[in-house]
């Protein structure tokens, strides 16, 4: 079975969206068949995948209803049909590449299933809801034969993140070095063992339901230091005391609080997969000048041809060695994660 992914953090503006496709993009030219999940109403994830068809996408006759919310609409809605793999668009230029899309009005399920969630099944009309994003995300998992599950959230703490989190097997928390993503951790290492903990006593209550919840506990893989500036081949001077900030609330209030819940991999597994004590994957700096043009040509930066680059001569040399290096970069971070992930249960 496929092994499922999140890409988490309440705090906005943190490059989740980003991280989600260039790992997936990455892992997929490494042979890997990626399925992304949009579980944002924003959408941006869909966007970045369908481009210029992202309307058609969602107004076509054909197309309208492959998405996430009419995905698990039949449990929602209480109609008399099973939940069934949804249709999934591929990327052009990456055929491993698959997108269970988004919708703008996903959040209208997030009261009822808030209210399901919290209900302790007494409500019997509620019982398939808490497992019905997990069973769309496996059937449609199995029908294209998907390696790894990579899972886009929107920033909040809404019942459908909490859903999806707790059906996920492992987690990455893309930060940027600010002082509110360390207070985002600080938030994070109370919410997500209540998470998990909730759904380690709840299982039993959905285990007679059309869809149970899902038995995985996710684990922490690591977190993601991103967008800032670079001087003299390391991160400039405003961000370093933030990034050392991140990585001491990392390792000395998250990784305590989640290890309780057993959100934590064997250390085997890190030391395996190369993955430090810091439990840091990697620090990505700002993309600059290459990340308009990766938005024109619908792939990722390190993607990009020297003619979308667009240059000649010492410009094309400079956005070459760039664009190598974050090539370089999300290899590493890729083949780690997919290395720790191996351990996950079952597999």
């Amino acid at each position: 079975m496929a092994k499922k992914i999140i890409f988490f953090n309440h705090k906005g503006g943190v490059s989740k969206t980003t991280t989600t496709y260039n790992i997936g993009w990455m892992a997929a030219s490494k042979g890997r068949r990626v399925l992304l999940v949009d579980g944002d109403p924003q959408c941006n994830l869909s966007a970045l995948i369908l481009g210029e068809n992202f309307e058609k996408y969602y107004f076509d006759e054909e197309t309208a209803k492959q998405n996430i919310k009419d995905g698990v609409s039949v449990a929602f809605e209480a109609k008399p049909a099973p939940i069934a793999a949804v249709d999934c668009p591929r990327s052009p230029r990456n055929q491993n590449l698959y997108l269970l899309a988004g919708h703008a009005n996903l959040s209208e399920y997030d009261a009822a299933l808030s209210f399901a969630q919290t209900s302790n099944n007494a409500i019997t009309t509620l019982q398939n809801l808490p497992g019905a994003f997990n069973r769309l995300i496996e059937l449609t998992a199995e029908r294209y034969e998907i390696d790894i599950v990579l899972i886009d959230l929107n920033p909040g703490l809404s019942a459908i993140n909490q859903n999806l989190f707790i059906s996920s097997d492992a987690f990455i928390v893309p930060t940027n070095p600010d002082p509110f993503s360390i207070m985002a951790l600080n938030t994070l290492s109370d919410i997500l063992p209540r998470w998990t903990a909730w759904a380690a006593s709840s299982r039993s209550l959905f285990e007679e339901s059309a869809y149970p919840l899902s038995g995985s506990t996710p684990k922490f893989v690591g977190e993601l230091i991103q967008r800032f500036n670079v001087r003299k081949g390391k991160a400039a001077a405003p961000y370093r005391d933030n990034i050392n900030e991140i990585k001491e609330t990392v390792v000395h209030r998250f990784v305590p609080a989640i290890s309780k819940q057993h959100m934590l991999f064997d250390p085997a597994a890190y030391e395996q997969a190369g993955i430090g004590d810091d439990y840091c994957l990697d620090e990505v700096p700002d993309f600059q000048s290459l990340l308009q043009r990766s938005v024109d040509a619908g792939v990722p930066v390190f993607a990009l041809t020297d003619e979308e680059i667009g240059q000649t001569g010492p410009v094309l040399e400079g956005m070459q060695k760039n664009r190598e290096r974050f090539r370089e970069k999300f290899s590493t971070i890729t083949d780690m994660i997919l290395e720790v992930v191996s351990y996950a249960d079952g597999v």
